[in-house]
């Protein structure tokens, strides 16, 4: 799961650079941000939960 999540923040990641240089594309930087800030937040959630921080 955490693995997934890991995936997951690399792959909003490259949004948000591919946002910043396609510069008609500043929507992909928002959305990137929030759902990388998404990602971190549920993965730092489980990583708690499941009693690994």
């Amino acid at each position: 799961m955490l693995a997934l999540l890991g995936l997951l923040l690399v792959v909003w990641l490259a949004c948000i650079v591919l946002g910043v240089v396609v510069k008609g594309l500043f929507w992909l930087i928002i959305v990137g941000a929030i759902l990388f800030a998404a990602t971190a937040v549920i993965g730092f959630v489980k990583r708690k939960t499941l009693g690994r921080g």
